[in-house]
Parts: structure tokens; sequence; C-alpha cells
């Protein structure tokens, strides 16, 4: 009691002096407690984080769901790794190659251009794959065309700008023969799913619109020059926008439920095959879940048969990937080479095996169209 009579008696410069001197270690703890508190938050964070990264999915049993968990890792991996594991890959692909051009096989869900969301692209790593190819100082590679990011097969690149510019005005003036191969099924159980006819042209135009819905977005579609009024065809007026579309298709193989068809796309406007196939003949690629339904984003619905055959719920079809494929692509004779080039590029091994599952039979050579040698899946 005596020394703190003492404090208090004493001068107002000892009373601050005490008031420093108790305010100081208890300043000093409750900074500590804070910094304490901040740094077990942020271990804490870090610690999800890596469980997170380390946790496992389990391992479906089923072959076709631990095929389909599969390709969404391989997708998703190809996002995220770095340029020269990309080029890499690619460069594990090519299926031709010679002075003037260099032709890959192009994986799924690789897209070829930037965009909002795209963390990286097939143009990205052309100059990577040049590197790889012709060395350090090679200049590089140039995009001769497009494919979407869903789809497969044979991509054409140039190693001048001059002979890509050739290639595309080749693209343009439709000098380029194209044949892909889709995998179609019926969105409905009652539907006996082959194309009727099984072979034929469908000359259609393609418009662009918006969809009103929940979520607003804008797809492709038809724009047909005719529409029936009281059982009579009656020419309607094109639309300034439309686009002329013309699709050549026929059927490889076929069962009541699904079928494989080759399509020749003798114009290339955006989405044409998978519009064509969905609207106009109404058996839509599996794994379209963009163009399975006009006025939805939302996974494809599949009928109970087609679910049973490939082994996923509905829950799972999300994963299914675009089973549309560019199979076979023929260039006139170009630069250097004097001949024709007739490239083929074998199917995805997901692709094969739903083939497989879905009792659709391999066509053969002379049905295709191909050589036995290119035959398989990769």
């Amino acid at each position: 009691m005596a020394a703190a009579s003492v404090w208090v008696r004493g001068s107002g410069q000892r009373l601050r002096n005490l008031f420093t001197f108790v305010s100081q270690p208890f300043c000093s703890a409750t900074a500590a407690s804070r910094s304490l508190n901040a740094q077990g938050l942020a271990e804490r964070l870090r610690a999800k984080k890596q469980e997170q990264k380390t946790r496992k999915e389990p391992v479906p049993t089923n072959p076709v769901q631990r095929r389909v968990q599969e390709l969404v890792r391989y997708t998703q991996q190809l996002q995220r790794v770095h340029p020269n594991v990309l080029a890499k890959a690619l460069s594990r692909g090519i299926v031709h190659q010679d002075n003037d051009l260099l032709v890959i096989s192009k994986p799924y869900g690789v897209p070829v251009h930037g965009g909002p969301g795209v963390q990286l692209c097939i143009s990205d790593v052309l100059p990577i794959l040049a590197k790889m190819l012709h060395g350090h100082k090679a200049e590089p590679l140039h995009l001769c065309h497009r494919l979407d990011k869903e789809t497969t097969g044979v991509m054409v690149l140039a190693w001048e700008k001059e002979v890509a510019h050739q290639v595309q005005e080749l693209f343009r003036t439709r000098q380029v023969a194209k044949k892909y191969w889709g995998l179609c099924v019926t969105p409905r159980a009652i539907t006996v799913h082959v194309p009727v006819p099984s072979a034929g042209v469908v000359d259609i135009p393609i418009i662009e619109k918006e969809v009103q819905g929940p979520r607003h977005h804008h797809k492709m579609t038809l724009s047909p020059n005719y529409r029936m009024d009281s059982g009579k065809m009656v020419r309607v007026r094109a639309s300034q926008n439309s686009r002329l579309a013309v699709t050549q298709y026929r059927a490889l193989s076929s069962t009541l439920s699904s079928a494989l068809l080759e399509l020749q796309p003798i114009t290339g406007i955006k989405h044409q095959l998978r519009v064509h196939l969905s609207f106009g003949l109404d058996c839509p690629v599996l794994g379209d879940h963009k163009y399975s339904a006009w006025n939805r984003l939302a996974p494809q619905k599949l009928s109970a048969g087609i679910l049973k055959k490939l082994g996923l719920p509905q829950s799972k079809a999300r994963h299914i990937p675009l089973h549309l494929h560019a199979r076979q692509l023929i260039l006139p004779a170009l630069g250097s080479r004097r001949e024709e080039l007739n490239v083929v590029c074998k199917l995805p091994r997901y692709f094969v095996r739903s083939l497989s599952r879905l009792g659709l039979q391999m066509p053969s050579p002379d049905q295709s169209g191909d050589e036995a040698g290119h035959l398989g899946a990769q």
C-alpha cells in the first residue's frame, strides 16, 4: 500500500510512467494473441487446402464410370499443366509431317483458341511445339483451321504463315474433304433411333439466336426456308443473319437406340454438325450437353436403355464426353507436295469403348473408306 501511495502522490510524469509500464505488457500480450490467431487460421487454411489436394476420390468399381472419371481428370489436368507438357502431349499425337504441314490428333477438352476462362489452349503452345520438333530457332507453327474444344481428331498446322493462308483458302472455298464420325443416341426411349433415311443430306440454314430462360445464353439453331401451313409447304422469307449449311451423312452401324454416323460438312458453319443432327434429324450426338435441348443448358438426358448399356446413372451423364471425331481429311496438292494428302485419325479410346457397349460395329475398311492400318483407338 505504501508503494502504491508513493506512486499516486508522486508527479504526473510518474503516474504516466506507471500506466505505460502496466499497459505495455497487456498490449504486447493482446498483439501476440492476435498474431497467434491469424497464424493459426492461415495454418488451418493451408492444411485444408492440402487435404483437398491429397484426398482421393473413391475409385468406381464400374469400368465405364472409372473411365469417365479418368477422362474428367485428364481434361482438367490438361488445362492446368505447364505449356511444355501440353506441347509434348501434342507431339505424341502427330499423324503426318512434311516440309509444309504438320497434322496432329487433337485431344478431347483442349480449346484451340484462348478466351474467357481458358487457362491454356493449343495456339499458346505452338511456338513450344515448333521448337521441340525443329530446334530452338524454329519459327512458331500456324493454325490452318479450328475444331471445337470437345471435338477430337485431325487438325492441320503449317510451318509458314503463307502456307497457312493457302490451306485456309482451301477450307474457305470448300476444296478440303472432311469426314467426321459421330455417335448419336435417342433422347427418348420410345424413338426407334436410326436417322430416317439412313443416308442423306441436311440442307437447312443455321442462325444464332438468344435463348430465354433461367440461364441466359445463345445457341446456333435451324433457320429453315420452308414451313408447313395447313398441310402445305410454304416458303418463308430467309433471315439476313442465317447462313447456308449443308451436311451429308450416312449410317455406318446402328441399333434401335443408337447409330454411328459418317458426317461430311459441305459448309463450315459454327456447330453445324451438332445442330443438324440434334434439331434436324432428332438424333443428338452422345455427350452433347449443349444441343440436346433447345431451351436449357443441362446434362444430356438419356434413355434408361442407353444408361444401362453405358453403366451410368443419369446423375453422371454430365461427365460423358462429346462423341464427335474429325476422322479423315483430304487436302489437294499444295506447295512441294504434288499429290493430295489423305490423313486418317484413330478414334479416342472412350469412343471405341462406347461403340462396344452400345452394340455398334466398327466399320470395315471398305465401308469407311479407310485403310485397315488406321483403324483402332488411341
